[in-house]
């Protein structure tokens, strides 16, 4: 019988667990994974405005504590290229290196996150205009190159917008809603199923496609709330005399 812990955790693959949302289950008992699901925690669906350019910055601090801070940077600026790729015209927005007006950091953990579920390999965030990490811990270098690319493909999911499969289900605290169906192999389930299929890219281009066409406002009455990055509503204030850099701007968060 799964442990307390085990339940209450998302599982990648054998002893490793995604902790992206510290609210993700074990799979429910004899349910298929045949729907893609997105967020609607705050009772909305939140996905990216068209255009969309997200800034990342690698947290220097974070590592300077690595045994060769560059090529960390190397190597996992290598994973989010390859990652991004596999999504590839699926991927809803675009991205971009800028350390001074950022959206989200890369933060390297230089302890493990272990417990007797398993150990995190990784942690991201969900579509909104606050600032953001997307945590890496040092056990996912100990996995062969193959995970560690589709563990980066998986938390891009969650960035893009998407939910555990099994959201609606087992994470009812938290709403979801249902987009799509797709074959029972998904990059947002876990094991060996969690891989990206042709039904992950479709139904994620499909769903930014109508929503930025004004085709599909809501996901079974759950309306959909397109939102900008915080470098977009940061970076400019507009008046009457144009465009003033914010940072002349009273703060306004």
């Amino acid at each position: 019988m799964e442990s307390a812990a085990e339940d209450l955790l998302h599982r990648i693959a054998d002893g490793f667990v995604c902790a992206t949302e510290g609210r993700g289950h074990a799979t429910p008992g004899g349910r298929p994974p045949s729907e893609i699901v997105v967020d609607a925690t705050e009772g909305f669906v939140p996905l990216w405005h068209a255009g969309t350019i997200l800034k990342w910055r690698f947290q220097e601090r974070s590592f300077a504590l690595a045994p060769n801070p560059e090529q960390s940077k190397q190597e996992v600026g290598d994973l989010m290229g390859e990652s991004l790729l596999r999504w590839g015209s699926a991927a809803p927005v675009r991205f971009t290196r800028d350390d001074d007006l950022w959206d989200f950091e890369i933060v390297l953990r230089n302890a493990p996150d272990c417990t007797p579920a398993g150990c995190v390999l990784a942690s991201a965030f969900f579509p909104d205009g606050g600032r953001h990490q997307l945590t890496i811990y040092p056990t996912m270098f100990q996995q062969v190159r193959e995970e560690q690319i589709e563990t980066m493909i998986h938390e891009f999911g969650h960035v893009f917008g998407l939910r555990h499969f099994f959201a609606n289900v087992r994470e009812t605290a938290w709403p979801s809603e249902i987009f799509g169906t797709h074959e029972p192999f998904t990059i947002m389930n876990y094991g060996s199923m969690s891989r990206l299929t042709d039904a992950d890219l479709g139904d994620l281009k499909e769903l930014y496609r109508l929503a930025w066409s004004g085709h599909l406002t809501n996901i079974n009455g759950t309306p959909i709330r397109l939102v900008h990055p915080y470098s977009f509503t940061g970076s400019f204030v507009l008046d009457g005399a144009g465009a003033v850099p914010s940072a002349l701007q009273p703060a306004a968060r």
